[in-house]
C-alpha cells in the first residue's frame, strides 16, 4: 500500500485544528461548493470577453481553483468564435484581467483536478505570447507529477500540449510513450490512441509502432464512420513514421470518402499531403476532393486561406481552374509571408507550372526572406526553382553565400548533407576546401541517405568544375573514396534487415556508387532469409530501382510471394512484379509466381486506381505474360474513361508518363496476343510523340558513316526507321538472298534528322514488301540505360523491343556500348570488321 504524503498529512492536520478553532468559519468553508454554482452559471452566460473580464474583476478574490479553470475554459469558447484567431488572442493575452486570471492559476494550480489542471494549460498554451510562459511551465510539471494516474484521454490531451511545445524528443513525451506501451493490451479508446500515436511517433522502436498499428486495425470498427478526426490522426502517425501500411490507409480513406462533404479546406489539405507523402493512391478521393476545392476558389480571398487552397487544389485542378488559381494569385503575391511563398514555389513544381510572371513574383518574396530559411527549406526552393529553370544571377548569388555560411557551422550530418545538397545545385556548384572539411569532419555519423547524398553532389561537383579542375579533382575524388569507405563499413556492420530498411526507404539505388551498390546487394543477400510478406514489397521496390541484377534476392522474393501470398496486400502486387519486368527475369518458378500475383489482384481490378493497373499490364508484358482477365479490364470504354479522368489530375510528366505505357502495353497485345483482337488505337499519340525525337547522336552518327562503308553507299542504310505500330529503329537495312545490300532510292535520311513514317500500314506485319528470299536487318545501339548495371543482361522493355522487331520480320543485330567501346574494338578497322561479322557473318549479339 503506498505512503500518504507527507504534504498530505500536514494538510489533513491543519484542516481539523482550523475545525476545532472556528467552527463558524468551517461551516462556512465547507458550505462553499453550493456557492459555486451561480458564479458559473454567471460565466456560461457571458457573450464576450470584455463581459468574462468584467466578472473576473468583480470575483477574482472568491474565485475557487474550478472557477478559475472554468473562465479559461469560457475564454477560449468565446475566442473560437472569432474570425480573426490571431488578432483576437492578442487582445485577450494583453488584457489586465487576463493576467489577473493568470496569476489566480499560478496560485491555485496545485488545487486543481486532472481535468482542469490539462484543460488551463491547454489554453494558456493558445493564448501565451512568451516562449517560456512561467504558469505553462508550472502547469507541465504539476502534470508530470501526476502522469502515471491519467487516464488515456487526459493523457492524449496532455501529449498534445507538449507537441504544441515540440517537445517531441524531451523524456517527458518519453514517459507517456512508456505509459502508452504499458497499458497497450488494455486500451479501448481509438479517438486518444491515436492522438497519442501521433504525439509519440519519433520515440517509438519499429516493434513498438508495429504493436500500435495492430491494436489500431483491432479498435477501427470500434469508431463511427463519421469519425474524421481518428482517421487523420492514424493516416499522420503512419506518414510520421514513414510507413505505407496499405489495409489502414484504405480504411482511413473510406472514412474521408463517406464523409467529404463536411470536410474543410484545412482537413482536405492535410489529408492529400499525408497521401502525397506516403505515395498513397486514392482516385476517388481525388476527385471528390478536386470538385469541393473547386467549389471554395470565390470564397477564399485571403493569403493565408487561398495559399492553402492553391497548394491543395493546384497539383490536381483542371486546365481552366489552374489558370483562375495563378491569376488570383498573381494578385495577392505580394502580400505573401515567407512561409507562403515557399508552399506556393512547392506547388508550381508539382504542377510543373513555368508561369514567368508569378515565379518572378514569388521568388521577389523569397529573396526579401531568404535569411529566415531554415537549410532544408534552402534545399527545397534551390530543387523547385532549378526544376522551374528560373535563372536570376543575383538571387543565386545571395542563396549560395547564406548555404556557405550554413555549412561552415554545421555539425549535423544531416543538415551538412542537405546544404552540399543545395550547393550541388545551383549554377555555379564549386564547393572550396572548407566545405570538404566540413563534410569529412561529419562522415563517420553519416548514414547511408547522407552518403549517398554526398556521392551524388560530388559526381555533380566533377562534373561541373572546370576552372579548379587540376587542384580540386584530386580531393574530390579522395573524398569519394572516402564516401565509399564509410558506405561499405556501414552495410558491413548492419545486423538487422528491419534496420537497414528504415535506411532504404528514402533511397534510390541508380543514385548508388558501384562499388557501394555492390555492397549493398550483398549485405540484402545476408539477410535474405529475413525477407517475407511484411518488407516484401519494399525490398522489391528497392530493386526496383538499382538497374542490378541479383537472381538470388529475386528467386527468394518470388519464393516469399508464392507461399505467403495469402498475408500480403493486393496493392503490393505491382511493386513486386517490377523488378523482374525492368530487369527481364524469369525466376525458376515463373509461371506459378506470376499466376499467384494475378490471380490475387483479380477481385481488386475495379478499384485498383487506373494508372496503376496500365504500369501493371505493361510490367506484365515486358515478361511476355498477358493475362486476359486483366487485359479486358483495361481494354474497355468504362476503364478507358476512368483513366481520362485521372490523367486529368496528374502532372504532365506523370500523365505523359501513363499515356506512353498504355500505348507500348496497346502495342505489345496487338503484336503478340492478336487472338485478343484488342485493336490499335495510339496512330494519332504516337504520330504527336515522335514529332519530339531528336536526331543522332555522336556515337551513333559514327556508326551510321561505317555502315554506309561496309554496306556500299549511304543509300543502303536507313537511320531512325519508325516502323509499324511506332518502334524506332536505330539503323535499318536490307539484304537479298545472296547477301547483298539493297539500296533505297533517294528518299533516305540524312543525319541529325527526325526518322521518318511508318514504312507500311500499321497494322501488316512484315514481308509482302520485300523481294523473295531478302530479310530486312534493324540494328540497336544499346546504352548502358538498356542494360543492367552489373552485367550485360538486356532489360525489360529493350527485350520487349527485340520481340516486336523479330515479329515483325526483322533480324535484329544489337551493338552494346560497353563493346562497342571496348579495346577489342578500339580502332577503325576492327569496328568495320565488327560490322560485316554481325551484317553477313553468322548472327552476333552483345548478349
Amino acid at each position: 500500500m503506498k505512503k500518504t504524503p507527507v504534504f498530505l498529512e500536514s494538510l489533513v492536520t491543519n484542516m481539523l485544528r482550523l475545525r476545532a478553532i472556528c467552527p463558524f468559519s468551517w461551516r462556512v468553508f465547507q458550505f462553499r461548493p453550493i456557492s459555486c454554482e451561480p458564479l458559473i452559471i454567471q460565466m456560461n452566460k457571458c457573450t464576450d470577453e470584455e463581459q468574462m473580464f468584467d466578472f473576473i474583476e468583480r470575483n477574482k478574490a472568491i474565485l475557487s481553483e474550478k472557477q478559475v479553470g472554468c473562465a479559461f475554459d469560457m475564454l477560449w469558447k468565446l475566442q473560437k468564435q472569432k474570425t480573426s484567431l490571431l488578432k483576437n488572442a492578442e487582445y485577450v493575452r494583453d488584457h489586465p484581467q487576463f493576467l489577473t486570471l493568470h496569476n489566480l492559476a499560478t496560485n491555485k494550480f496545485k488545487l486543481m483536478n486532472d481535468d482542469t489542471l490539462v484543460n488551463v494549460l491547454y489554453v494558456t498554451q493558445q493564448f501565451a505570447g512568451e516562449a517560456h510562459d512561467p504558469l505553462v511551465e508550472a502547469l507541465v510539471t504539476e502534470a508530470w507529477r501526476r502522469l502515471e494516474r491519467f487516464d488515456i484521454k487526459l493523457l492524449s490531451e496532455f501529449s498534445s500540449c507538449l507537441a504544441d511545445q515540440h517537445l517531441y524528443f524531451s523524456p517527458l513525451m518519453g514517459k507517456i510513450a512508456d505509459i502508452v506501451h504499458r497499458n497497450l493490451e488494455t486500451t479501448q479508446d481509438l479517438s486518444s490512441l491515436s492522438v497519442l500515436m501521433v504525439n509519440i511517433s519519433s520515440l517509438i522502436s519499429r516493434h513498438f509502432q508495429q504493436q500500435l498499428v495492430n491494436k489500431t486495425e483491432l479498435l477501427f470498427d470500434t469508431i463511427d464512420s463519421s469519425e474524421v478526426n481518428v482517421a487523420k490522426s492514424i493516416a499522420k502517425f503512419l506518414r510520421n513514421v514513414r510507413y505505407r501500411y496499405q489495409p489502414l490507409l484504405e480504411r482511413c480513406n473510406n472514412v474521408f470518402l463517406s464523409n467529404v462533404d463536411h470536410l474543410d479546406l484545412d482537413s482536405i489539405s492535410k489529408i492529400l499531403s499525408v497521401y502525397k507523402f506516403l505515395q498513397f493512391n486514392s482516385f476517388e478521393f481525388i476527385i471528390m476532393a478536386k470538385k469541393k476545392l473547386t467549389e471554395m476558389i470565390p470564397l477564399c480571398n485571403h493569403p493565408a486561406s487561398f495559399v492553402k487552397l492553391f497548394v491543395a487544389l493546384g497539383p490536381i485542378a483542371g486546365p481552366e481552374e489552374k489558370k483562375q488559381l495563378k491569376s488570383t494569385m498573381l494578385l495577392m503575391s505580394e502580400d505573401l509571408t515567407g512561409e507562403q511563398a515557399l508552399a506556393v514555389l512547392g506547388a508550381m513544381g508539382d504542377m510543373e507550372s513555368r508561369n514567368s510572371c508569378l515565379i518572378k513574383r514569388v521568388t521577389s518574396v523569397l529573396h526579401k526572406h531568404l535569411d529566415s530559411y531554415k537549410p532544408l527549406e534552402l534545399l527545397k526552393i534551390t530543387q523547385e526553382l532549378t526544376f522551374l529553370r528560373f535563372q536570376r544571377k543575383e538571387f543565386f548569388v545571395k542563396l549560395r553565400e547564406l548555404l556557405l555560411s550554413y555549412l561552415k557551422n554545421s555539425f549535423i550530418p544531416t543538415e551538412v548533407s542537405v546544404l552540399v545538397r543545395a550547393i550541388s545545385l545551383l549554377p555555379s556548384p564549386h564547393l572550396d576546401e572548407v566545405g570538404i572539411s566540413r563534410i569529412e569532419a561529419v562522415l563517420p555519423q553519416c548514414d547511408l541517405n547522407n552518403l549517398s547524398s554526398f556521392a551524388t553532389s560530388v559526381l555533380r561537383w566533377i562534373q561541373h568544375d572546370h576552372m579548379y579542375l587540376d587542384n580540386m579533382t584530386a580531393k574530390q575524388l579522395k573524398l569519394l573514396q572516402k564516401l565509399d569507405h564509410y558506405g561499405r563499413q556501414r552495410l558491413q556492420h548492419s545486423n538487422s534487415l528491419d534496420l537497414l530498411r528504415k535506411e532504404l526507404k528514402s533511397l534510390k539505388g541508380n543514385t548508388f556508387p558501384e562499388s557501394l551498390l555492390e555492397e549493398m546487394i550483398a549485405t540484402l543477400q545476408h539477410f535474405m532469409d529475413d525477407i517475407n510478406y511484411i518488407n516484401v514489397g519494399e525490398i522489391a521496390s528497392f530493386i526496383s530501382s538499382t538497374d542490378y541484377l541479383s537472381t538470388l534476392l529475386l528467386d527468394r522474393i518470388a519464393s516469399v510471394v508464392v507461399q505467403q501470398i495469402e498475408k500480403i496486400h493486393p496493392f503490393t502486387i505491382p511493386a513486386i512484379i517490377r523488378p523482374f519486368s525492368v530487369l527481364n527475369y524469369d525466376p525458376p518458378q515463373r509461371d506459378e509466381f506470376l499466376g499467384t500475383c494475378v490471380q490475387h489482384l483479380n477481385s481488386y481490378l475495379g478499384i485498383l486506381d487506373p494508372f496503376i493497373l496500365v504500369f501493371l499490364g505493361f510490367s506484365l508484358a515486358t515478361l511476355e505474360y498477358f493475362p486476359e482477365d486483366l487485359l479486358k479490364a483495361i481494354f474497355n470504354i468504362k476503364f478507358l474513361a476512368r483513366l481520362d479522368s485521372q490523367l486529368e489530375i496528374l502532372s504532365p510528366s506523370r500523365s505523359a508518363r501513363v499515356q506512353f505505357h498504355l500505348m507500348e502495353l496497346n502495342r505489345s497485345v496487338c503484336l503478340e496476343c492478336p487472338e485478343f483482337q484488342i485493336p490499335w488505337f495510339h496512330d494519332r499519340f504516337c504520330q504527336q510523340y515522335n514529332k519530339g525525337i531528336g536526331g543522332m547522336d555522336g556515337t551513333q552518327q559514327q556508326i551510321f558513316k561505317m555502315l554506309a562503308e561496309v554496306l556500299g553507299g549511304i543509300n543502303c542504310v536507313k537511320a531512325s526507321v519508325l516502323t509499324p505500330y511506332y518502334h524506332k529503329v536505330d539503323f535499318e537495312c536490307i539484304l537479298d538472298k545472296r547477301k547483298k545490300p539493297l539500296p533505297y532510292g533517294s528518299h533516305n535520311i540524312a543525319l541529325g534528322q527526325l526518322p521518318e513514317m511508318p514504312w507500311e500500314s500499321n497494322i501488316e506485319i512484315v514481308g509482302s514488301r520485300l523481294p523473295p528470299g531478302a530479310e530486312r536487318i534493324a540494328l540497336e545501339f544499346l546504352d548502358s540505360k538498356a542494360l543492367c548495371r552489373n552485367i550485360p543482361h538486356m532489360k525489360g522493355k529493350s527485350a520487349m523491343k527485340k520481340r516486336h522487331l523479330e515479329i515483325l520480320g526483322y533480324r535484329v543485330i544489337q551493338i552494346s556500348q560497353f563493346e562497342w567501346n571496348s579495346m577489342a574494338l578500339s580502332t577503325k578497322d576492327a569496328r568495320m570488321d565488327y560490322l560485316r561479322e554481325c551484317i553477313f557473318g553468322e548472327v552476333r549479339s552483345c548478349l
